[in-house]
C-alpha cells in the first residue's frame, strides 16, 4: 500500500509514465521507418524542415523525428535505442536534465534531441568534459548525422580561424565547454564582423553537466594581457616564505584556505626585508606578495594540485585528475607556485575579458543536460539554471554490490589494507579498477604493487596519452588499473571473457571524494547495463575529508577501544559521519557558487549592456543614430555639471562648461558666455550640441560619409574596449576589499553592486566623451591603410586559460611619447603602444 502512494504521487514517476506513453507513439512509427530505403530515410530531414516551415512545432514532428534517429542509428552503428534511452532524449529536447546512470549510452541518447533542435538551422552545441570526447563522440555520433544530411563541427584546441568558424556553421558543433566559453569572450574582442566565429547560442546539450555546471561554476573564464612585471617579488618571497613556521609565524584555516601572519611572523619578513613597517603605504603592496608565497607553501602540493612539465607548473583538475594546459591561477597564485619550482615565473596578466560558465551557459535560448549524477544537486540546478531533474530508469536491473566503507586509523594501514584485496582477488583473476584522488597517491600505491610484483597500469594525468588504450583493457581478466578521476567519466569499460563468472569489475575506492557525486562516478564504472560488479571505499581517519570534516569524537572512541591501527571499522556510526562530513562540504561549496552568482551577476548584466552595444556596432547598426544620441546624452551631462537648473544661477560655472565644451570638440564654441547667461539649462545643452554637431558635419564632409562611419565604428570598437578593461580591473579591486565592509556593519553585497552601478554609470559617461574627444581629432595619414585589424593577433591563447599579449611591433622612430601614428593626438604609450 505504501509503494503503491509513493508512485502515485512521486513527482518522478509521474514524469515516467507521461515518457512512456510518448514512448510507444515512436515506438508504433518504428515499423514504417525500417521499411524506407536509405535515400527515402535521409529525405525526412527535407519532410521536417518543410513543416517547420509550415508552422508545424518540433514538439509535433518529435515522435516521427524520434523514429527516424533511432532506424538511422541501426543502420550506420548497428545501435538502437532503448525504451529508456528515448525517455532521456525527449528529457533533454525539453530543456531538462535527464540522469541516466553510467553505461546508459547517454551518448547515443544525445543523437534524438541534437537531430530535432538541428533541423531549424539555428545550430546545436554538444558540450564535453574534454577534447578527447568531443573528438570520440562528433566521429562516433556523426555518423548518424551525416548519414541523415546534417553537417558537424569539432570545436578543439588548436584550431585555425578558417577550422573554427566552420565547426561553428555546422548543424552540430561539438567541443569542450572551455572552447565554447573563450570563443564567445573573443567574439566580443574583434574589431571587425568578418572575424567573428559563434553563431547565437541557441540549443546546448551539456554531457556531465554537474561537472561543467557544478564542480567547474566557480572557474571564471579569463582572458588577459600582460600587467606590470612583479616577476622579482615573486622570486623574493618564494625564499621568505620557508623560513617561516606555521603557528609561530602564521596560522592556517585549512577549511577556509586562509592564512593569517602573527605579530611575531610580521616581525621576521620586515627584519628578513630590511623595512620598519610592512602595512606602511609604500610597502601594503608586499602583503599580496607574502600572503601568495604562503598559500603556495601551503595549500598547493606538487603532484596533487598541480605538476611541473618541462619548466611550467601545469594545473591538475581536482575533479577529473586531467591536466589543464595554459590554464592559470589568478591574483598572482600561479606565480608564487612558479617561484616557489624554481620555474620561470610569467609575467602577471590584466583581465581582458571575463565571464562565468554559470552565466556563459546561461545564455542559451535552451540549455539541457545528461549525467549519471544530479539528483542530490537538483535545488542548485533550478535555482541557477531553471532545469529541474527527471531520474531516469536502467534498461536492465542494476545488481552490482557495493560493500560498506572499511575505515581505519590511518592512512598507512588504509593503503596496507588496498594491497591486501588487490592481492588477493588478483590472484582469482577479477580485474580491479583502482581510484585514487591525486597523482601522488596514485604513484605511491604503484610503487607498493611492483614491490608485490602485482603487474598494473597507472592512468593519471601524466600518462593521459595511453588513456583509451589502459581504460580498454581494464575489463580484462587479471587487469589491474590504478586511476586518478579520470577514469570516472565519459569512459566505457567493457568485460573481457570469462570475466563475468568472477564477479565483474571490482571498483576500489582509496579515499572519499569531496563531493558524494564523484564517488558515485568511479563506482559507476562497474556494473554497466546489467553486468555484475562490485565496489568498496578505504577511507582512514587521516584523510583530508575526515580530518577537517569528519567528527573528532570517532577518533577518541577508538583511541578509547584500544582499536589496532590495521582493524578495519564497520559501524553505522562511522558511515553517517563520512556522509555528514560529504554533506557539509558540499552545502558550503553550493554557498561560496552561489555567492560568485551573486557577485557576478552585477558584472553580468553590465557586460550584456557593453557587450550588446559592443555587436550593434560591430555589425554597422545604426552608428549614426548612436552617436547622434552620444552627442546629446554628453552635452546635456555637461550643462548638468556646471549649470544644474536645481542651483540658483549665480553658482553656475559658465567658465569651466565652456572650458568643457572646448576639451570635447577641440575649439570653443560660437556662443558667448553672455549668451549663455540669458539661457535655461536644456536650451543651453541644445545650442551647444547643435554646434557641436555642427563642427562634426564639416569633419564628414571632409573624410566623406562612408570612412567617417569606418571611424565611428573603429573609435567606438577601441574606446569602448579600453575603457572596459579598465572597469574590470577597478571591479576586481573592488571586490578584493568588499568584504571588508562587514566590519562597518554593513552588507558587502550590497555595498557592492551599490558601487559597482556608480562605476558603470561612470564607464558609459567616459566611453561617450572619449569618444567623441576621439572622433573630433582622429587624422587618416593614409584611407587605405583604415582596414580592420584583428584584436587578438599577435596573442597566445591557451585553451582553459589565458590569452597572453605578444610584444607588438612598433617602427623604431615611434617612441614611448611620441604623438600615435593613427592621429588620435594622443602619446604613443596612451593609445595604441598601450
Amino acid at each position: 500500500m505504501l509503494q503503491f502512494l509513493k508512485n502515485k504521487f512521486d513527482p518522478n514517476a509521474r514524469e515516467i509514465r507521461r515518457l512512456s506513453e510518448m514512448v510507444q507513439a515512436i515506438n508504433a512509427l518504428e515499423p514504417d521507418c525500417q521499411k524506407l530505403s536509405d535515400e527515402e530515410l535521409r529525405a525526412k530531414t527535407e519532410y521536417f524542415r518543410e513543416r517547420l516551415g509550415k508552422g508545424d512545432t518540433l514538439d509535433d514532428i518529435l515522435p516521427e523525428a524520434f523514429a527516424v534517429v533511432r532506424e538511422a542509428a541501426r543502420r550506420t552503428l548497428n545501435m538502437r535505442h532503448f525504451d529508456v534511452q528515448l525517455m532521456g532524449g525527449i528529457v533533454l529536447h525539453e530543456g531538462r536534465i535527464a540522469e541516466m546512470k553510467t553505461g546508459e549510452g547517454k551518448t547515443l541518447v544525445a543523437t534524438l534531441p541534437v537531430y530535432l533542435n538541428a533541423l531549424t538551422g539555428k545550430g546545436v552545441h554538444v558540450v564535453t568534459v574534454n577534447d578527447y570526447l568531443a573528438k570520440r563522440d562528433a566521429e562516433w555520433m556523426g555518423q548518424v548525422y551525416q548519414f541523415l544530411g546534417l553537417s558537424v563541427g569539432v570545436v578543439v584546441h588548436g584550431l585555425s580561424f578558417e577550422e573554427r568558424r566552420a565547426a561553428y556553421s555546422a548543424d552540430v558543433t561539438y567541443g569542450t565547454n572551455n572552447e565554447f566559453g573563450f570563443d564567445y569572450l573573443r567574439d566580443n574582442m574583434v574589431v571587425d564582423a568578418s572575424q567573428l566565429v559563434q553563431r547565437e547560442l541557441n540549443y546546448a546539450i551539456v554531457d556531465e553537466v554537474d561537472s561543467i555546471l557544478i564542480d567547474e561554476a566557480r572557474t571564471p573564464l579569463i582572458i588577459s594581457g600582460a600587467a606590470e612585471d612583479s616577476a622579482r617579488h615573486y622570486v623574493r618571497f618564494a625564499q621568505i616564505a620557508p623560513q617561516l613556521k606555521p603557528e609561530r609565524d602564521y596560522t592556517v584555516d585549512e577549511k577556509a584556505k586562509t592564512i593569517a601572519i602573527t605579530e611575531e611572523g610580521l616581525s621576521r619578513v620586515e627584519k628578513i626585508l630590511g623595512i620598519e613597517d610592512l602595512f606602511d603605504e609604500r610597502n601594503f603592496e608586499l602583503n599580496h606578495y607574502l600572503n601568495q608565497a604562503l598559500k603556495a607553501k601551503e595549500f598547493f602540493q606538487r603532484d596533487r594540485d598541480y605538476v611541473v612539465t618541462d619548466g611550467e607548473v601545469v594545473i591538475v583538475d581536482e575533479f577529473t585528475g586531467r591536466l589543464m594546459p595554459g590554464r592559470r591561477y589568478s591574483e598572482g597564485l600561479h606565480q608564487s607556485i612558479e617561484a616557489k619550482e624554481g620555474v620561470a615565473v610569467l609575467q602577471e596578466s590584466q583581465t581582458l575579458a571575463s565571464i562565468t560558465y554559470q552565466n556563459y551557459f546561461r545564455m542559451y535560448h535552451k540549455l539541457a543536460g545528461m549525467t549519471g549524477t544530479a539528483k542530490t544537486e537538483e535545488q542548485e540546478f533550478i535555482k541557477i539554471y531553471g532545469m529541474d531533474v527527471v531520474v531516469i530508469p536502467t534498461n536492465k536491473p542494476m545488481i552490482r554490490m557495493d560493500h560498506p566503507d572499511a575505515v581505519y586509523k590511518t592512512e598507512k594501514a588504509k593503503f596496507e589494507a588496498v594491497v591486501r584485496e588487490i592481492e588477493e582477488r588478483h590472484k582469482t583473476g577479477q580485474p580491479m579498477l583502482v581510484g585514487t584522488i591525486s597523482i601522488e597517491k596514485s604513484e605511491k600505491l604503484s610503487h607498493m604493487l611492483k614491490v608485490r610484483g602485482i603487474p598494473h597500469e597507472v592512468l593519471n594525468a601524466k600518462n593521459h596519452a595511453k588513456e583509451a588504450e589502459i581504460i580498454a583493457q581494464a575489463g580484462q581478466r587479471g587487469a589491474v588499473t590504478i586511476a586518478t578521476n579520470m577514469a570516472g567519466r565519459g569512459t566505457d569499460i567493457v568485460l573481457g571473457e570469462g570475466v563475468k563468472e568472477l564477479g565483474g569489475l571490482h571498483v576500489i575506492g582509496t579515499e572519499r571524494h569531496e563531493a558524494r557525486r564523484i564517488d558515485n562516478q568511479l563506482r559507476g564504472r562497474s556494473g554497466r547495463q546489467g553486468d555484475p560488479g562490485s565496489s568498496r571505499f578505504y577511507v582512514s581517519l587521516e584523510d583530508d575529508l575526515m580530518r577537517l570534516f569528519g567528527s573528532e569524537r570517532i577518533m577518541g572512541l577508538m583511541e578509547r577501544l584500544g582499536w589496532e591501527d590495521d582493524q578495519a571499522i564497520d559501524h553505522p556510526q562511522i558511515s553517517k559521519a563520512i556522509e555528514n562530513a560529504q554533506k557539509k562540504v558540499e552545502t558550503r561549496h553550493f554557498e561560496i557558487r552561489r555567492q560568485v552568482l551573486d557577485y557576478d551577476d552585477v558584472l553580468n548584466k553590465q557586460r550584456e549592456v557593453i557587450y550588446a552595444q559592443r555587436r550593434a556596432v560591430l555589425l554597422n547598426q545604426d552608428i549614426g543614430t548612436h552617436i547622434a544620441d552620444i552627442f546629446g546624452t554628453v552635452f546635456s551631462r555637461l550643462v548638468s555639471q556646471y549649470a544644474d537648473d536645481k542651483v540658483i544661477p549665480e553658482e553656475w560655472d559658465l567658465d569651466s562648461l565652456l572650458k568643457g565644451y572646448a576639451e570635447i570638440v577641440g575649439r570653443p564654441p560660437q556662443v558667448t558666455k553672455a549668451e549663455l547667461e540669458d539661457m535655461k539649462p536644456a536650451e543651453m545643452a541644445a545650442v551647444l550640441q547643435k554646434e557641436a554637431l555642427q563642427a562634426y558635419s564639416l569633419r564628414e564632409a571632409e573624410y566623406g560619409s562612408e570612412i567617417m562611419r569606418r571611424i565611428e565604428k573603429m573609435v567606438l570598437l577601441q574606446v569602448t574596449d579600453s575603457r572596459w578593461m579598465e572597469h574590470l580591473r577597478a571591479i576586481d579591486d573592488l571586490r578584493e576589499g568588499i568584504g571588508l565592509r562587514a566590519y562597518g556593519q554593513k552588507d558587502p553585497l550590497m555595498e557592492y553592486q551599490f558601487e559597482a552601478f556608480n562605476m558603470f554609470q561612470q564607464l558609459v559617461a567616459g566611453i561617450q566623451e572619449d569618444c567623441l574627444k576621439l572622433l573630433f581629432r582622429v587624422r587618416l595619414v593614409d584611407p587605405s591603410q583604415a582596414q580592420p585589424k584583428d584584436r587578438l593577433q599577435g596573442a597566445q591563447t591557451n585553451q582553459g586559460g589565458e590569452v597572453e599579449r605578444a610584444p607588438r611591433k612598433v617602427e623604431d622612430k615611434v617612441g614611448r611619447n611620441d604623438p600615435c601614428p593613427c592621429g588620435s593626438g594622443k602619446k604613443y604609450k596612451k593609445c595604441c603602444g598601450r
